[in-house]
């Protein structure tokens, strides 16, 4: 791994320093705004319902801005964006269509293909490609095939129409570059890969995001556009961005309309314009007479029309600058900046991997770079607002603030955001954006930090010190990983610049401080240190659903609750410690949360959540007037344990004398609770020294946890630790409570409950966030005992192991779901064997969201790269990647 990167680390650089703004420009527009919260004003909070795709095309949103490999500027005026004709479909496609959550036989779910191809921090080149039949797209067959589906049956998906078939598709590459902060040029290049000539329609598209109908932006100018005779471009006056200039290269007409409603079509009502959102995609299909003739609106596109030869790509070239044209646009001029930026961004990808890994493994982390940055998004949602409604729109119905936030009131969001993703998942979720900061961390630090910095501002975090957990419900409760993401971005940061950030770990710090208080107070209903929290993230891992009222009014107490619990406490200790380096009143607070860890590590040990016989960790009911019932279930939820542990050095202990003499004296004078710190004399360490290992597990009891985990017949996989035991699939855990009986069986692939609208699934696959977390975990183990513990790995096998090479293999395993097998397919596409077969289909990797826990095909949304980025992260740690097959 080197540390050049040389243009973009410059870019990076001036950015950082506030001399040249990089970032202002990005491709921050979401791949969905239709079906989300923010655009739901319905009396039932049925968001799908009130905005759906087939409104999409004819609706102003009220809050953000989709569409087709799309930019726009950091607070989302002006936006640049792809729509594409093939002269057969009903609309023309201006964003990715999908099924609703009631539409899809595993909850909503997008149909279509695209890829990121590249990607570099400040935006100065993107590269995104779009497969787009030839012939018409098949909305209502997918509907209704899938609609008709049951929970048992897979999802149909495009490939399975068979409207793909015989490579009859064309691939539109859409490349954008910088020429300057201010300047981007584009280049959208079609290619027909099918056996005949198609003609395809091209319509690059700008337009203003309408912050004019809402009866709340009278300050201002209404923005606008019109094209120019003189230069035939387009220019922009927004009041705010200023004059911007759209040109495209050759003659061509531009069409332009009003980003308005079309109110008659949608309400019957009497139109606010001729030339409604939709009239662009009208006049084209239908020669309708809805483009303004005077070439003026706040939206507009040029038409191009295409003939393709099979193989033969074609393309058009554009440019959005803030200096009027002074020249026709010349096509080589924008292919020059072009290969300087893509040369640029081969040296900083290089940069970022070690040298010599595998070819295919380099692949794989541009591709998930490249995904991590395109779903950066801008997100605006101010509650209060969404709730009262707008002065120039009908009031929403009452009550609105009952179904969903009415206790967010403070929130107004209006930043650049990493996204889960951006079309499924277009909405931030607390401990998602965590772990995309962990993957950015060797990306893009900068970033990383400001963003794990934003959720704890105050018009994020609530005010009793929540954080918000996704927008669909707020209140809802994800696991606390942040400050272990804050304490993996410092180090990672400091080790890469020699410059510890202690100013932004303070500012997390500080902030995270009222959010421990507030788990401490709303999360542990007994004060016993045993912590509840609800589903937690993990959907349907349980035997019923966690976030709702549990049968017969019982009380949950939960291993992964108190889990994550102890290990917030190490991760705040870890942080004060580090700060107490470079500050001694830290000190005082370090062992604050050196007593939290021992006292919740005690509850999680010895206060029932810890079966003796089966060697593992159970959540527990309890229901008034009986016995606690263990759920004898074994899922990531007992093994989470593993992740709450950390080591003190002697060399940090001897700077930090005030914490050392409490910790002593605790140890001395607490002895119930210290049964969960091992020491180890470090005798040849310059000259002795104590090193101690704060762990929940002793040693008995890790060996035994980890049996569990590394059993190929319970927890491990070919391709990661799976989410529950495979051994509940003949062995399912059944509850009967009042004679309703629950149950838990190992499904590795999609969920069959619509438990949290079905579509994900926790009893069985692989998910990359807790894999990784584990790893982490092994590594700490590994640390603090190395030669000393070693373990049969896997179980059964005989071969004994030291946790760090555990650790390598599992990551490995992790790596491998992306890479080609000895015959070129990989584990990602088992269910699609096309997808590795195929020449235009092969190397088109995606990042889903969770994989099959036994053939490891990707599961769930299919570019949810936000957490799973941190394969990129895996890889650019250097541990041995072996390739599998020599790189096509």
């Amino acid at each position: 791994m080197t540390t050049t990167g040389g243009a973009e680390r410059q870019r990076l650089a001036e950015d950082a320093a506030g001399t040249v703004a990089w970032r202002r420009w990005g491709a921050y527009v979401s791949l969905r705004q239709w079906g989300t919260v923010r655009e739901d004003y319905s009396a039932d909070g049925n968001a799908w319902a009130h905005l759906p795709f087939d409104h999409a095309r004819s609706r102003a949103y009220r809050w953000g801005e989709d569409g087709l490999a799309g930019i726009c500027d950091r607070w989302q005026h002006l936006c640049l964006a792809v729509a594409l004709w093939n002269g057969r479909d009903p609309i023309l496609k201006e964003r990715l269509f999908g099924l609703a959550n009631e539409e899809g036989n595993h909850g909503e779910d997008v149909k279509e293909h695209w890829w990121p191809l590249d990607a570099t921090p400040t935006h100065s080149l993107l590269v995104w490609r779009y497969r787009y039949p030839h012939a018409a797209f098949p909305y209502d067959r997918l509907r209704e095939e899938n609609r008709r589906r049951s929970r048992q049956e897979p999802e149909f998906e495009l490939l399975d129409t068979g409207v793909l078939d015989g490579d009859r598709f064309t691939d539109v590459d859409v490349t954008w570059a910088k020429d300057g902060p201010e300047a981007i040029v584009g280049r959208i290049t079609c290619t027909n890969r099918g056996p005949e000539p198609v003609t395809l329609h091209v319509l690059p598209t700008a337009w203003l995001r309408n912050t004019w109908s809402w009866g709340r932006d009278a300050r201002h100018a209404r923005p606008s556009l019109a094209v120019d005779d003189a230069t035939g471009a387009v220019r922009v006056d927004h009041p705010t961005l200023g004059t911007r200039w759209v040109d495209v290269a050759g003659d061509h007409r531009w069409l332009t309309c009003d980003n308005e409603t079309n109110v008659p079509l949608l309400y019957g009502a009497e139109p606010t314009t001729p030339y409604p959102t939709d009239g662009i995609g009208d006049h084209v299909i239908s020669g309708a007479p809805t483009v303004n003739p005077d070439g003026t609106g706040t939206k507009a596109a040029v038409w191009i029309i295409l003939t393709l030869p099979p193989g033969e790509p074609q393309s058009v070239h554009l440019r959005l600058d803030d200096h009027r044209p002074g020249a026709p646009l010349e096509p080589d001029a924008v292919d020059a900046v072009i290969a300087t930026r893509t040369a640029e961004a081969d040296a900083w990808h290089a940069s970022l991997v070690p040298e010599g890994t595998d070819a295919e493994a380099v692949l794989v982390h541009r591709r998930a770079v490249a995904g991590l940055i395109w779903t950066q998004q801008y997100y605006r949602y101010h509650v209060a607002e969404w709730l009262e409604g707008d002065p120039a729109q009908p009031p929403p119905p009452p009550g609105r603030e009952h179904i969903r936030n009415g206790a967010w009131t403070h929130l107004g969001n209006t930043d650049i955001i990493s996204m889960p993703d951006a079309w499924e998942y277009p909405w931030y979720a607390a401990w998602d954006l965590a772990f995309h900061c962990v993957a950015f961390a060797h990306v893009d630090p900068a970033f990383a930090k400001d963003q794990l910095i934003l959720l704890c501002r105050e018009w994020y975090m609530h005010p009793s010190g929540q954080l918000p957990a996704y927008e669909w419900a707020f209140d809802d409760v994800n696991p606390p990983v942040h400050a272990w993401a804050a304490l993996e971005v410092f180090r990672r940061d400091a080790a890469a610049t020699g410059a510890p950030d202690f100013e932004f770990l303070e500012r997390v710090f500080h902030k995270l401080l009222l959010n421990f208080t507030w788990w401490v107070n709303r999360k542990d209903a007994e004060g016993r240190n045993v912590f509840g929290g609800g589903f937690l993230g993990l959907d349907n891992i349980g035997l019923f659903d966690r976030s709702e009222e549990l049968p017969g009014g019982g009380r949950l107490e939960q291993a992964d609750g108190t889990s994550w619990m102890a290990a917030y406490s190490l991760h705040m200790l870890s942080i004060a410690v580090e700060l107490a380096a470079h500050d001694p009143v830290y000190e005082d607070v370090a062992t604050k949360f050196f007593e939290h860890y021992l006292a919740i590590a005690r509850a999680l040990s010895d206060l029932g959540l810890w079966d003796e016989e089966d060697g593992f960790f159970y959540d527990v009911l309890h229901l008034p007037g009986r016995e606690a019932i263990p759920l004898k279930v074994r899922s990531v939820v007992g093994l989470l344990p593993l992740i709450a542990a950390t080591v003190l050095e002697p060399e940090l202990l001897a700077g930090l004398p005030d914490f050392d003499r409490r910790m002593q004296w605790f140890l001395r004078h607490r002895p119930e609770l210290a049964g969960n710190v091992f020491g180890l004399a470090r005798a040849r360490h310059h000259g002795g020294g104590d090193r101690w290992l704060l762990s929940v597990l002793s040693p008995q009891r890790l060996r035994r946890v980890l049996a569990r985990l590394l059993d190929p017949d319970e927890f491990l996989s070919a391709h990661g630790p799976r989410t529950l035991s495979a051994a509940h699939a003949a062995e399912p855990v059944r509850l009967d409570l009042d004679g309703v009986v629950h149950e838990v069986r190992y499904e590795p692939g999609d969920s069959p409950s619509p438990m949290f609208g079905g579509n994900s699934n926790w009893r069985g696959p692989i998910w990359f966030p807790l894999a990784v977390l584990l790893i982490d975990g092994l590594r700490t183990y590994d640390q603090f005992f190395g030669d000393a513990l070693t373990v049969p790995h896997p179980t059964g096998s005989g071969e004994d192991r030291r946790l760090g090479a555990v650790a390598d293999d599992l990551a490995d395993r992790l790596v491998g779901l992306f890479l080609p097998d000895a015959d070129g397919r990989r584990p990602l596409h088992a269910d699609r064997p096309v997808l590795d077969a195929d020449p235009h289909w092969r190397g088109m990797v995606t990042f889903p969201e969770y994989f099959h826990g036994d053939s490891g095909a990707g599961l769930g949304a299919s570019h949810q790269t936000g957490w799973t980025a941190l394969v990129a992260t895996l890889i650019a740690r250097g541990h041995p990647i072996v390739s599998r097959t020599p790189s096509a």
